[in-house]
């Protein structure tokens, strides 16, 4: 086969519509083959003569799209100082745009012979690994467009390709639990329906099954061992695994895009699916080992493992953090995604030993003028000492708010002294993220995500139960800060249920009401259950996908409604942090962007907030104190509002502040189903919350200001009624 010099960069296999350059790093190596593979398996090797700054390449004219690849590195076999090639072992190349295949667990995947860590194995494994394909890069992106949805107008929806679609019989058959699948106008109606702007999807980048699940008969179902940052998920593929997964990728973004939903990986660079020094020799590892791979510092053969999964990329090698910094490029500029979610990413940040938010990794993202531009959510925590780190990364960056799940998780439990907090994470926890310059949308509030009880487990489950992932128990979080509401699991109790049905509406309410950017679980919605299993990481089955046919419709309409007015009124989605300063206003006392309230309608004073057993509050937020500004520059205001929470198990009377916050006020938003069709309320009037109930009141419309007022033009749009949102059925427990 003719071979050409070819080009060192870009990384990878890169055909520009003639044939394809190929290029690998490896700093180590003595010797590279290209392999390329036939239709019936018939190997062919190229020798790669030409070799620039440790990258060895060719150039192969006749290679086009589809073709099969992968390479043999030689070198030093001595893993005591951290080297671990062998050329009998194929290596997937790190650049892989696709995939082609699985392996098997042979032994001769492995460098060393069961049971004597210390041998080497020279068995071919070619038979038994995936191969890198050659894709078409080309693609018809016309119309399709960056959205560029402001942080504080974003609503996520964290998904599972498979999870979502698998069981949506409005999806064709053979669309089910792929790319395709999440493009299809059912799946999209459906994240319009609820107001969806971006789908965090979890883990597409080509991933590997576990040896250990599979001999349990069980599977990776959350995809959280990758080994190819460059490669679409093979099997989410409906149209085939010779580059059409790419194609099927592009397309799904493209009509998420037309749909106005932006698209967020969930990705894994904190380590791959190779293991521990017991682990299979797949790609890394042998084409260069400790540039890719955190080693021990006292004997290489081991790894250092921040992750729980037996090693961690090495941050701070150049090549390594090449690696990271191409693969987010090549998503956004070539896949067309909008933003990233790092997984454990505190792991990124351990240049050295400790936790450095200045490590190079973040001052790499800090200047590339493509990955800077997107959305960069941080899981702010790894496994590793000191790993625990919400509210410390760059100001560029947003996080999970860890904080914000656990507290509201306790205060709609009942637990004790939990009040103060709850209105720190409710106001877009600014004792976390202020003093960094970062605003209410640093955080990403959650209460539920794919990693723990689903929504309604929350309030149906004490205790995990994950009987059926095979580990006696041992698995997922013992403390959960859940509630099983009276009965440990499903029931009959039609007051139960109905405690339940309110708790999610509490929930949903309080996420989607709260300052900064609400997350949403996929199937929350629509009252999915494990069924008390909060660590479904192997179960790809019916435990784990969404069952669209037995759905909760009440609940669907509820979280829809709550969206739409988060959406209507930005009260709910500030772009700054309230700052307790009066607010000019056209007629009347100034009031503060916000009050907090006791139940006789006075300010809570300090030593209110840690009384044990107080479980209930009021706020006032205050439509004419947003301080923002729209496109247009001008300034944003809203309607007033008023919310209280009552997280008691008994009804507890509010009396409604002086005329000054409202003349009147409109119910609309009931958790506990009472407050219908009632005339509007009247200051100093008493309401009574229900038990574990919430109640949102929207200034009457007769209540607004002067129509001369300059603000009057910009809340004309907001005088029209808005109904109740309903929550008076049951949902299903």
């Amino acid at each position: 086969m003719d071979s050409w010099p070819g080009s060192a960069y870009p990384l990878g296999a890169t055909f520009d519509g003639s044939g394809t350059n190929f290029a690998i790093f490896s700093e180590g190596a003595e010797k590279v083959e290209l392999c390329l593979f036939g239709e019936k398996g018939a190997e062919t090797r190229i020798l790669l003569h030409e070799v620039d700054a440790f990258v060895w390449h060719c150039y192969l004219p006749q290679v086009q799209p589809g073709q099969r690849y992968g390479y043999r590195v030689y070198g030093p076999y001595d893993p005591k100082n951290g080297q671990r090639f062998n050329p009998n072992k194929l290596l997937l190349d790190p650049y892989a745009k696709a995939t082609s295949g699985t392996i098997d667990w042979d032994q001769s995947l492995f460098s060393y012979n069961f049971g004597d860590p210390d041998s080497e194995n020279t068995l071919d494994s070619a038979k038994h690994m995936m191969y890198g394909v050659v894709i078409n890069p080309f693609f018809d992106w016309s119309g399709d467009r960056e959205l560029k949805v402001p942080y504080n107008e974003t609503i996520i929806y964290e998904a599972h390709v498979k999870g979502l679609t698998e069981l949506n019989h409005e999806v064709p058959k053979d669309q089910r639990g792929t790319y395709a699948g999440i493009a299809h106008p059912a799946t999209i109606e459906h994240l319009q329906r609820l107001g969806i702007t971006a789908i965090e999807l979890m883990p597409v980048h080509q991933f590997v099954q576990d040896s250990t699940l599979l001999e349990k008969g069980l599977h990776n179902y959350w995809g959280y061992n990758t080994i190819g940052f460059f490669a679409p998920h093979s099997a989410y593929s409906s149209a085939g695994e010779r580059g059409q997964q790419v194609q099927e990728f592009k397309g799904m973004v493209k009509a998420l895009h037309a749909a106005n939903i932006e698209v967020i990986l969930d990705v894994v660079y904190n380590h791959t699916a190779e293991g521990n020094h017991l682990g299979p020799t797949l790609s890394f590892r042998g084409i260069d080992n400790e540039a890719y791979y955190r080693v021990m510092d006292d004997d290489k053969r081991y790894y250092m493992d921040y992750t729980g999964t037996g090693n961690t990329l090495n941050v701070r090698h150049p090549h390594s953090l090449q690696l990271i910094m191409d693969s987010l490029r090549y998503w956004v500029t070539e896949m067309h995604v909008d933003g990233f979610r790092f997984d454990l990413a505190s792991t990124l940040a351990r240049e050295f030993y400790d936790v450095d938010r200045l490590s190079s990794f973040f001052e790499l993202v800090q200047q590339d003028p493509v990955v800077s531009q997107v959305k960069l959510i941080a899981e702010p925590w790894d496994v590793g000492p000191g790993g625990y780190q919400v509210g410390n990364f760059p100001p560029q960056w947003s996080e999970w708010n860890g904080k914000y799940r656990d507290t509201v998780r306790d205060f709609w439990r009942g637990e004790p002294a939990s009040l103060g907090e709850f209105a720190s994470r409710f106001t877009g926890s600014s004792d976390l993220y202020e003093h960094s310059g970062r605003r209410p949308v640093a955080s990403i509030n959650f209460v539920t995500a794919h990693d723990g009880f689903t929504l309604a487990d929350l309030v149906s489950y004490n205790e995990k139960h994950n009987d059926a992932n095979g580990e006696n128990g041992q698995d997922g979080e013992s403390s959960n800060r859940s509630w099983n509401s009276g009965v440990e699991g499903p029931t009959d109790d039609p007051g139960i249920r109905a405690l339940r049905a309110r708790q999610q509406r509490n929930f949903l309410a309080t996420l989607l009401l709260s300052q900064g950017v609400p997350m949403l679980l996929h199937g929350d919605e629509l009252g999915r259950t494990q069924m008390g299993n909060n660590n479904t990481y192997a179960q790809d089955n019916e435990l784990s996908w969404v069952h669209w046919k037995t759905a909760d419709e009440p609940l669907t309409e509820f979280t829809s409604a709550v969206m739409r007015l988060r959406k209507e009124h930005p009260t709910f989605r500030r772009s700054r942090f309230f700052d307790g300063r009066p607010v000019r206003r056209g007629r009347g006392e100034p009031l503060p962007d916000i009050v907090w309230l006791n139940t006789e309608a006075r300010e809570m004073e300090p030593e209110e907030w840690d009384t044990p057993l107080s479980r209930s509050v009021g706020v006032f937020l205050n439509g004419q104190g947003i301080r923002g500004r729209d496109y247009r520059g001008e300034r944003v205001t809203d309607v007033n509002f008023l919310l209280y929470f009552n997280a008691d198990d008994a009804a507890v009377p509010f009396t409604l502040p002086s005329v000054e916050y409202a003349r009147a006020w409109d119910v609309v938003i009931d958790t506990a189903g009472q407050a219908t069709d009632e005339a509007p309320s009247k200051p100093g009037d008493v309401i009574t919350v229900y038990p574990k109930s919430m109640l949102v009141l929207r200034a009457h419309r007769t209540d607004l200001p002067d129509p001369d007022h300059s603000v009057a033009a910009s809340l004309s749009s907001m005088t029209g009624a808005v109904p109740i949102i309903p929550a008076n059925r049951p949902s299903v427990g």
